[in-house]
């Protein structure tokens, strides 16, 4: 077995042994390697599950969290989903695999610049980056089937609520601290939210406003 076969297979094992069971999420994410999405330094160590430093002073989340709020969003191939916080593009390319199409929305530039150019090379096509305060949604192309909001906020921001289809989901961590999270999901329906708490997580903190890159 060459050495990336055996990589791959340690990879998703990994996946599987943190609770990543959803065989359409475990192939998108065999299909979708992690390696380009990480520069510099930290490149030898894109497949171990691990978060990770990218640019602007954000992380890439570990695999095995990407796998289980994927697998939590219940993403079916007719969706429309959107992502907030871009970041370095790895888990719009692994929702690219799943949804109809994707909008991913970054307050940083230079990470939706980086994250459409590796878009590009992997001929990932049904991905639409913008740059833009993702507190707010997308309010010209809601509502959306999905939503998975990759920095934690105190509360589910309410205008992210109301970008939500009636049965649709949005995954998210929230918490006051980053000591302190929750990842939830959250199912809109007729009459109102449902919320169930899925595990402790850490992310950074959802900021409003547009960064200085």
């Amino acid at each position: 077995m060459s050495d990336e076969a055996e990589r791959k297979m340690q990879f998703l094992y990994a996946l599987r042994s943190k609770g990543v069971t959803d065989s359409r999420v475990l192939t998108a994410m065999e299909k979708i390697d992690r390696g380009p999405f990480i520069r510099g330094l930290f490149a030898g160590r894109a497949y171990e599950d691990m978060p990770l430093p990218i640019a602007c002073g954000q992380t890439i989340s570990q695999p095995s969290i990407v796998g289980l709020m994927t697998q939590a969003l219940q993403v079916s191939a007719r969706d429309t989903v959107l992502e907030v916080g871009t970041g370095s593009g790895y888990q719009a390319a692994i929702l690219s695999q799943l949804a109809r199409r994707v909008y991913t929305v970054d307050r940083h530039r230079r990470l939706v610049h980086e994250a459409r150019a590796i878009f590009d090379a992997l001929q990932l096509s049904n991905i639409t980056a913008f740059t833009a305060d993702g507190s707010f949604g997308l309010p010209d192309q809601a509502p959306f089937d999905r939503i998975l909001v990759t920095a934690a906020a105190e509360d589910p921001p309410g205008p992210l609520l109301a970008q939500l289809k009636i049965g649709g989901i949005m995954v998210l961590p929230v918490g006051q601290s980053d000591t302190v999270q929750s990842l939830i999901r959250v199912t809109r329906h007729e009459t109102g939210f449902d919320y169930d708490e899925l595990r402790p997580v850490r992310f950074v903190p959802l900021v409003e406003g547009l960064g200085r890159d």
